[in-house]
Order: structure tokens, then C-alpha cells, then sequence
């Protein structure tokens, strides 16, 4: 059978359609192909294409031909474990092994019978599993969560495309310039000039600041001498970095040792989550210091101001809050958590 819109044999029920897009259903089972594109229906998903074999989702996805300038024509792929000739293990693993596949997610479905091929499956790249057989209800929760990651990996990429063009723009100047030495982060200025950065929309847009403080480095330099701070202010840092790497935020560190941290689309809730996560990294690199007040190392303080608000001033004065919060917070006793909207 060739690659195909799949007849629907759902009954003919209104339902809520949702957001346009393709569900690729490997299987060499024509009554499971069928049960499926049917429960896909029925939660509103019409665009849904399937293929009896590994050979023939590869002709429909162009695996091993030429993609220059193709685009991707999948949204998320159902791939059965067990098909003869190429099964689903290989088959996700060669998905995976074309770049354009790398953030389409993968659910695998099995037997119960064969749950130990699971474990290849994931190391071959697949993102979760369902059961045969499927389950209508379990098959739209794993689709809708599939889907969900998938838009916040889109939103990651498009806010670090949006980065790169931002550093573009600043032209031929050398990376010394917006890198900060020690702690390998932006510097201040480029946070600040993300904020202000025009948008062509003149809309508010979400996004939250947070920003970190050491507390007592000014004692710890007083006592311990600049390269003692420097070097703390290097493992922080690189503690900051291990949490935000990934997640399409601007992190970057001014001279004085203060970090900021830049989250677009992120609200008050996520963002505060994001600040104790940094928080608990700071924690656990477990710095001995008797400059500390209450505790016998390193600690930080941690300000978080989030709100809808226009590029340009309005988020300028999110960052400044949040200094003034987190400076006020550290020299208040510091080693916690205070977080505003706007």
C-alpha cells in the first residue's frame, strides 16, 4: 500500500479539530494502521498519512535523498517496534540520522510482549511509547504532550536564531568584547541591549529577569584577594551556565560579579522555578567560605521580576528592579529567593 492520506473509518462525529498538522503512522498491520488513524481522527487530527513498511515512511520523509531546501513534512511520527525486513528500532535510528528529524517526535508502539526492545528504541532516539493495543485515550495524552515539547523546542530555536542575529548585528566587533572573561557568559551590556532591541510588532511581550548575586563577595575580596573572587565567580558561573545552556535564555555577568539572566516567554511561575534551580546549583558546588553569615559556604541571592511588557524602556526597568531587589535581598542577609511582577 503507498504512502496515502489514511481513509478514515471513524464515525461521523463532530469533534473540536485541532491545529493543522501531520501524524506519520508506521505499521505493517493494516488493522492497527486503521485503529489508529481512526483515534487520531476522532481527537480532531485529519492530517494523518501512514505507510505499511520502514521502506515506504522513508520514501514519504526523503530519508537518504536530497532535502536541500526541503521542508520537513512530518509533525510527529508513530512508529511500531516490530515490522519485518527494517524494524522500528533501525528505522527511528536512521529518522534520527537526518538532522531535519532531530526535534520530530518519536513515539514508539509495542506489545507488551516486546517492552524490553523499549530500551534500544530510546537509545536509537525515540521520545516516549504507547502500548497495542492503542488506547485512544493514552494515544491523544502522548500525542498532545509529543506536540507540546515539539512547540517548546521550536520557541527555544527561534529565541536562539533570535540571539544570533541580535549578536550578528553588532558587527565586527571581536567576541572579547560582549564575553565576559571570567565567568564566560555574556557581558552586562548585551542583556541590556537584548532588552531594547526593536521588535517590528508593537506588542507586550512575556518575559521575566532574574538576576544573581553572591553574597559577601565584596568580603570574600576583601579578605581572600581578586583572583579568590574571581575564581568563585568563574565555578558560579559555570554553575549558572550548566542550567541555562539549554533553554533559549541570555545569560550574562556583569564586573561586579552580578548575573542576569534574560527569559523570554517565561512567566512568573516558570521563572521562579528557573531562579531556584540556579540557586540549588550554586548550592551544591558546595564553596567552604567564612565570609558567610548563617552557613559555612558559598551562598546567593536571587531576584525575579517577570510581566508583559514592550521592547525597549519598559524592559530595561524589569532589569533594573530586579538589581535593586536582588542587591537590597543580599544585603539584607541574603541566601534566598524574592520574586515581582511588573
Amino acid at each position: 500500500m503507498s504512502i496515502a492520506t489514511a481513509p478514515s473509518l471513524a464515525p461521523a462525529l463532530k469533534t473540536v479539530s485541532a491545529p493543522r498538522m501531520t501524524i506519520l503512522v508506521i505499521d505493517d498491520s493494516e488493522d492497527s494502521r486503521d485503529l489508529t488513524e481512526a483515534a487520531l481522527t476522532t481527537g480532531g487530527y485529519d492530517g494523518v498519512q501512514v505507510a505499511a513498511s520502514a521502506a515506504e515512511a522513508f520514501k514519504f520523509l526523503d530519508i537518504g535523498g536530497d532535502t536541500t531546501g526541503r521542508p520537513v513534512p512530518v509533525d510527529i511520527i508513530l512508529l511500531d517496534i516490530v515490522m519485518p525486513e527494517i524494524d522500528g528500532i533501525e528505522a527511528c535510528a536512521r529518522i534520527r540520522n537526518d538532522g531535519r528529524y532531530n526535534d520530530v517526535p518519536i513515539i514508539m508502539v509495542t506489545s507488551l510482549a516486546d517492552m524490553d526492545s523499549l530500551s534500544n528504541a530510546f537509545v536509537a532516539g525515540a521520545n516516549d511509547y504507547i502500548t497495542k493495543p492503542v488506547n485512544r485515550i493514552e494515544l491523544m495524552a502522548r500525542v498532545r504532550a509529543a506536540l507540546k515539547l515539539k512547540t517548546e523546542l521550536e520557541r527555544r530555536l527561534e529565541r536562539e536564531r533570535e540571539l544570533l542575529t541580535f549578536v550578528s548585528s553588532w558587527g565586527d566587533r571581536r567576541a572579547t568584547l560582549w564575553v565576559d572573561e571570567t565567568s564566560g557568559l555574556f557581558v552586562g551590556e548585551v542583556a541590556e541591549a537584548y532588552l531594547t532591541a526593536g521588535s517590528e510588532a508593537d506588542t507586550d511581550e512575556l518575559v521575566s529577569v532574574i538576576t544573581v548575586a553572591i553574597d559577601r563577595l565584596e568580603a570574600v575580596r576583601a579578605t581572600q584577594g581578586e583572583k579568590a573572587t574571581r575564581d568563585l565567580q568563574s565555578r558560579v558561573a559555570r554553575a549558572v551556565r550548566s542550567v541555562t545552556a539549554a533553554i533559549g535564555v541570555v545569560a550574562a555577568s556583569y564586573r561586579n560579579g552580578l548575573l542576569v539572566i534574560v527569559a523570554p516567554d517565561f512567566d512568573a511561575i516558570a521563572a521562579e522555578r528557573l531562579a531556584q534551580t540556579i540557586r540549588a546549583a550554586i548550592a551544591k558546588l558546595n564553596i567552604a567560605s567564612s565570609e558567610t553569615v548563617a552557613t559555612d559556604h558559598i551562598t546567593a541571592s536571587t531576584a525575579v521580576m517577570s510581566g508583559r511588557v514592550q521592547r525597549g524602556p519598559a524592559r530595561v526597568r524589569l532589569l533594573t528592579q530586579a538589581i535593586n531587589l536582588v542587591q537590597r535581598t543580599a544585603a539584607e542577609g541574603g541566601d534566598r529567593l524574592v520574586a515581582m511582577s511588573a
